[in-house]
């Protein structure tokens, strides 16, 4: 039975490499891309950085190694691969809430309520020690982990911000500053109690209460002078 599987994924590497068997070229199978990072996030959440091997990984994805290796060139490849998928998912998650036709706190709620949930998950909380965990003999991951892409959560609320500005609804001399200081604001007490696993996962509640205290003490310093 294993010769036969052996085989039948050889013959899926066969395809891949051939445009003309109707498959995409060699890596460029989104699904099958797709297939291999679920598998490796699985075996990440399982084991630490250095635990999880190719080997692991190839078993949990289904795929063969040489299929494996046309899409990622090693584990360090495939993580940051991983790391950059789910940074892409939390900006969209968050450029979507944040709908300047909303009332300017209920836009501030959404946004930092799907940043934090998102921040204090597990799975990202994993990551972020994974990283922490290799930073010294490993600096270029780390690099790579906070620059990867030019949008993260600060530039994205900045943007918001430089748009509530020139329309006036807020009073801001330092947008970029702005932004940081509202992110902090809302996982205080949160983030470096579950980054250093002093509690589990966060209850929405206490999320909620967090984020409504920042609102109040942003528009507070930020809100339009009029109003202050």
């Amino acid at each position: 039975m294993t010769s036969a599987k052996s085989a039948q994924q050889e013959k899926s590497l066969q395809q891949e490499q051939h445009p003309s068997s109707g498959r995409r070229a060699a890596g460029e199978d989104p699904v099958k891309r797709e297939q291999i990072l679920e598998g490796a996030k699985r075996v990440f959440m399982r084991s630490n950085f250095d635990a999880a091997s190719m080997n692991d990984i190839t078993r949990e994805a289904s795929v063969s190694k040489g299929t494996l290796y046309v899409y990622f060139e090693n584990k360090e490849d495939l993580f940051e691969a991983l790391i950059a998928r789910e940074r892409s998912r939390i900006v969209s998650s968050i450029k979507q809430s944040l709908n300047d036709i909303e009332p300017i706190e209920e836009a501030l709620h959404d946004f930092a309520v799907t940043l934090v949930t998102s921040i204090t998950s597990d799975y990202t909380i994993r990551a972020m020690r994974t990283v922490l965990g290799v930073i010294d003999r490993m600096p270029r991951l780390a690099q790579r982990f906070f620059t990867a892409t030019p949008e993260n959560g600060y530039t994205v609320l900045k943007a918001y911000l430089d748009q509530q500005m020139a329309s006036g609804t807020l009073s801001i001399d330092d947008t970029e500053l702005a932004a940081k200081q509202f992110i902090e604001l809302c996982m205080a007490g949160l983030f470096k109690g579950r980054l250093f696993g002093m509690c589990d996962a966060i209850p929405a509640e206490q999320i909620e209460k967090n984020v409504a205290s920042a609102i109040r003490v942003f528009m507070a310093a930020y809100g339009p002078r009029v109003a202050r």
